[in-house]
């Protein structure tokens, strides 16, 4: 079982030399785990074009689905799902999710065709030719695929939610696009406690923080703190910000690795193994 990262930048994409080392793809990631189970996806920025590619050579059990899990749906979370190659494809089965207790959306399908109008778009979601399945639930949690899903309400602007999976003794958090305010949100402490991997939202150094109040996000420094609170055993700095160049990134790393040492800033195309 291994998580691999497609989309690392926050907000927009950036196509820059300076930008290859963390990346330049918005919000993407994909959990693997027994080659004829399904593909757990989070978010779909423009990352998932490059998941959707390497998905089109690999060979689908009959009953394997890709299932495609949304945090919310601003569009650094959801431009890359019009590129993503498996919804042409007839043969496969894509199930595409979004569960939380103050989702602010009630039709799923909705969100998604609407960035696929004739307007925007020359393909409508209802010609791309996948089997499409829409799954929109107010919950806290749920079995899922042979473990158990938890979710969790973030303050980001328009409303932002985060899972848990827990899966074979393993645990898994993301959480990305959260703001914490003036401390630390006491359910993202508890809602990662103890986890083998948390995924955690740091598109600003602290002293950026107060100058983009509202704006929906965290430091690095409170993503730490979270991880520090609630002993996680790694944890995985994303969402990195569009003015952030590798030369940027670098030294944040090393920053955060000073002061948290089983912590790293998520690059395109890095794999963890579980």
């Amino acid at each position: 079982m291994y998580i691999k990262f497609y989309g690392t930048r926050g907000s927009t994409p950036v196509c820059d030399r300076d930008y290859l080392e963390f990346g330049g793809n918005t919000t993407c990631m994909a959990l693997f785990r027994e080659e004829h189970e399904d593909i757990i996806i989070f978010d779909a920025g423009s990352g998932i074009r490059k998941l959707g590619m390497e998905l089109m050579k690999k060979e689908f059990h009959p009953t394997q689905k890709i299932i495609i899990g949304f945090s919310h749906f601003h569009w650094d979370h959801i431009q890359g799902f019009p590129f993503f190659d498996p919804a042409y494809d007839p043969s496969k089965q894509i199930e595409l999710i979004a569960f939380g207790e103050k989702l602010r959306v009630s039709d799923l399908k909705k969100v998604l065709s609407k960035q696929m109008e004739g307007t925007f778009f020359p393909i409508q979601l209802d010609n791309m030719g996948a089997k499409f399945e829409y799954n929109l639930k107010k919950i806290r949690e749920a079995e899922f695929r042979g473990g158990r899903v938890l979710i969790n309400s973030h303050n980001h602007p328009g409303g932002a939610h985060g899972y848990r999976l827990e899966v074979r003794d393993k645990v898994i958090v993301y959480c990305t696009d959260i703001e914490h305010g003036d401390s630390i949100d006491k359910n993202v402490v508890s809602f990662s406690k103890d986890a083998d991997v948390l995924i955690h939202d740091a598109q600003y150094t602290p002293e950026e923080l107060p100058k983009f109040k509202g704006w929906g996000h965290s430091s690095w420094e409170q993503a730490i703190e979270v991880a520090e609170r609630a002993n996680v055993k790694h944890l995985y700095l994303t969402h990195h910000d569009p003015n952030h160049d590798d030369v940027f990134l670098r030294k944040m790393e090393k920053q955060c690795q000073e002061r948290f040492q089983n912590c790293n800033l998520a690059k395109e195309g890095e794999i963890m193994m579980l």
